[in-house]
């Protein structure tokens, strides 16, 4: 419950401030963002985090999967499969994920 309280406080304030700031305050955090997302150093950094964190999932799936083994019910094995399957056979965005 205190961190509940604490969220809607949070929430409340921020919400006068934002509304106390007006339009054109946000306009330009807006703008301030968007050219900050499209510095070459901001898209190679996020690009090469994305790229680790592919890389880190692989590790951590097969790590699992070595340590579970045959101890998962086949229900979910072949639900699994079948996702992987799906999802490597839809078509990927600029990320490297999936569109679907």
């Amino acid at each position: 419950m205190r961190y509940r309280l604490m969220f809607l406080s949070g929430l409340a304030l921020g919400y006068v401030l934002g509304t106390r700031a007006g339009r054109e305050r946000y306009e330009q955090l807006k703008k301030s963002a968007r050219r900050l997302s499209e510095n070459p150093a901001v898209r190679n950094t996020a690009e090469t985090a994305a790229q680790q964190g592919r890389q880190y999932a692989g590790k951590a799936y097969h790590a699992v999967s070595d340590k579970l083994g045959d101890r998962v019910p086949d229900s979910v094995t072949q639900r699994v499969r079948s996702l992987r399957e799906r999802n490597s056979s839809a078509p990927a965005d600029d990320w490297g994920t999936s569109t679907t």
